[in-house]
């Protein structure tokens, strides 16, 4: 923390989280529009759902970059340089229905994700020690609510206006985040040391992208096909190098020394689980609800009112920001992720008996996203506590990068499973309710696996004080 916080920490605290909420709201906003755009552009469902990968790519391979450049040039210059990349490519999107221009703005958009990473890592070094745990839960929600507002947005810009306007919008978003930022959060005098490491930054690149592309694609070109496996193999012949010249360079991109820590390991592994466990939620719950009634489950439901049902779950991660916030300064944010875990696994038990009625439908997603507020707030304080002032920005953009690669596997187990286990009614193939059914027990086992992780991080990660409680409160 510098010597003199910012003088207006609500303010503070709140450009940051309205960035996140921005962010995440952009990741979004196409899903709705994705059975529609093979009609728009011109081009098949196969190429088109090169917008959902390239934002993902281009998300994973740059929060833990820009979060190390954030280390070492100046966190607030990298917000400044992210929200500039998300504008650019919101505008790309906004002025064209040409697919490869679609793409690269997409691919531009996606490096927003590392926006949250460095938004907690300045809350770290700017805010009073009493307020940065209630900081960081509320920053860390900004995820969940901005993707389920996301959703129900689009699907009304959908319904009732041209495509466009929801890029347009996105614009409008980014530059006034920007505009805020300018104004009010200054930049860290936290400097890291050494120089950035392009060698590793170069390595960790190709092997994102051939992993990500391997998962997010395999379903697409066959999980046997030459590529899919081509790519699988060069990610795991180039890690075992990218891990030596890590652990032999004098400045490495992530220090897998601290990385290995049990506290920074679990926590990790922990949210790539929970990544898996929230994402399963939105994508099923948005297609299952639109099933035709003659599957025999389905309810028919029109896009606008899939996007609607999410809406619930943004609520009550807005609220429960706060709750996550006190009980982590209370009890410790390892406490909290266990009490998360347990959360998002019930929900998936309600939504496992209760997945033919839009209210319990609506029940059961809300109960998970309640357990992903708990737990998406409880993670960075873990790391937060874990590692080093001057490694904060990497070390969360590696757990963020972990939530991403939980979201891009449960895209493609997800998929696959509701691409396999289908049935013909009335001459329309669909998913059959056992297809919905298993995504959930995948998903509540990822919730359980999460709770084994969190049970292994060794002892609290805080003892709670009379103040954060206080602060929190």
């Amino acid at each position: 923390m510098t010597d003199q916080p910012v003088s207006r920490p609500r303010l503070f605290v709140a450009t940051l989280a309205f960035g996140g909420v921005v962010v995440a709201l952009m990741q979004t906003i196409v899903v709705p529009l994705l059975p529609l755009l093979p009609g728009l552009t011109g081009g098949s469902r196969s190429d088109v759902s090169w917008l959902v990968t390239a934002t993902l790519v281009t998300g994973a391979v740059c929060t833990p970059l820009l979060g190390r450049a954030g280390d070492l040039y100046g966190k607030r210059r990298m917000l400044l340089l992210n929200l500039g990349f998300m504008i650019t490519g919101s505008m790309l999107c906004a002025i064209s229905s040409e697919l490869p221009v679609l793409i690269a703005g997409r691919a531009l958009q996606g490096t927003a994700i590392a926006f949250v990473p460095l938004g907690i890592s300045i809350m770290r070094d700017e805010l009073p020690p009493e307020r940065v745990v209630s900081a960081i839960a509320v920053m860390s929600s900004t995820i969940g609510v901005g993707a389920a507002f996301g959703m129900p947005f689009s699907a009304l810009v959908v319904r009732y206006a041209d495509w466009h306007t929801m890029f347009w919008v996105c614009v409008a978003l980014g530059v006034g985040e920007a505009l805020l930022v300018l104004l009010v959060v200054p930049e860290s005098p936290v400097r890291a040391g050494g120089r950035f490491d392009i060698t590793g930054a170069l390595g960790l690149t190709a092997i994102l992208v051939c992993c990500l592309l391997a998962v997010s694609k395999g379903g697409t070109w066959g999980w046997t096909a030459a590529i899919t496996l081509g790519l699988f193999a060069a990610a795991a012949v180039l890690t075992p190098v990218w891990c030596l010249h890590q652990l032999r360079t004098r400045h490495p991109l992530v220090d897998l020394r601290v990385s290995a820590r049990p506290t920074v390991l679990f926590t990790n592994l922990a949210a790539l689980l929970v990544g898996f466990a929230y994402y399963a939620n939105s994508l099923s719950t948005a297609q299952l609800v639109q099933e035709p009634a003659s599957t025999g489950y389905g309810l028919g439901a029109s896009v606008v009112v899939s996007g609607l049902c999410l809406l619930p779950a943004g609520v009550t991660m807005v609220l429960l920001s706060p709750v996550s916030a006190r009980l982590s300064a209370a009890k410790g944010p390892r406490w909290t992720l266990a009490v998360a875990c347990t959360l998002l696994a019930l929900g998936y038990v309600v939504r496992l008996f209760t997945s033919e009625n839009l209210a319990t439908i609506i029940a059961g997603a809300t109960v998970v996203a309640a357990g992903t507020a708990v737990a998406y707030s409880a993670l960075p304080a873990l790391i937060v506590h874990a590692v080093p002032v001057t490694e904060t920005a990497a070390a969360n953009g590696l757990n963020v990068l972990m939530r991403s690669i939980g979201q891009s596997g449960c895209s493609a187990v997800v998929g696959a499973v509701l691409a396999g286990v289908t049935a013909t009614h009335a001459g329309h193939t669909a998913p059959t309710l056992n297809a919905y059914l298993l995504v959930f027990v995948l998903a509540g086992a990822a919730a359980l696996a999460a709770l084994v992780c969190t049970l292994l991080i060794p002892g609290p990660a805080r003892q709670p004080t009379p103040a954060l409680v206080e602060a929190a409160a």
